[in-house]
């Protein structure tokens, strides 16, 4: 088992702006202010980021799949170009109705990034800023933490699941940070 550091991250809401109409290409990515500092943040603290994503846009025939690769190579080289790192992305492009593990609140991208990474979920913070964000990270056994960014107000709404909520990314990597 690898003993290293890992921190999951969901992407849209969380590193970059949600849209209600998805992020179809490239140019609509936009990094949340703090959020790509809130990952070199975490390299420097020897931290691996993992991102994992649902793209059920793929699915819907919203999101072309080689403008979902030009949106994901698009938040690297941002990462990248202020000295961060992401070590992998995983995404679910299933639809609700589709009922997959993969897409969150199920737990399969979880358990299939652990397996391949070879490393336990049990340390691993997950930060998302859905209520499917947070079950998908509680099922897997990791620590979860919600930021208000994105769809973050519906976790704060009813906190049923007792965790803790930051303002946004960079809050929440600061606080894991300083424990």
């Amino acid at each position: 088992m690898n003993e290293g550091k890992y921190i999951i991250l969901d992407r849209d809401g969380v590193i970059n702006y949600e849209s209600p109409e998805f992020i179809k290409i490239a140019d609509e990515w936009k990094p949340i202010p703090g959020s790509l500092d809130a990952i070199k943040k975490l390299n420097e603290k020897n931290y691996q980021i993992i991102v994992i994503t649902n793209q059920s846009g793929i699915n819907r025939k919203i999101i072309n799949y080689s403008d979902f690769i030009k949106i994901n190579l698009k938040m690297l080289k941002e990462v990248e170009s202020i000295g961060g790192f992401i070590t992998s992305i995983i995404y679910s492009p299933h639809t609700p109705d589709e009922k997959n593990i993969f897409r969150k609140p199920g737990n399969g991208m979880f358990e299939e990034i652990a397996r391949r990474l070879k490393f336990s979920l049990k340390n691993c913070y997950s930060i998302g800023d859905s209520p499917r964000d947070i079950e998908a990270s509680i099922l897997s056994g990791c620590k979860p933490v919600g930021v208000r960014t994105g769809n973050g107000l519906t976790i704060e709404e009813d906190n049923k699941y007792k965790i803790p909520i930051h303002d946004n990314l960079y809050d929440a990597v600061t606080a894991i940070i300083n424990k």
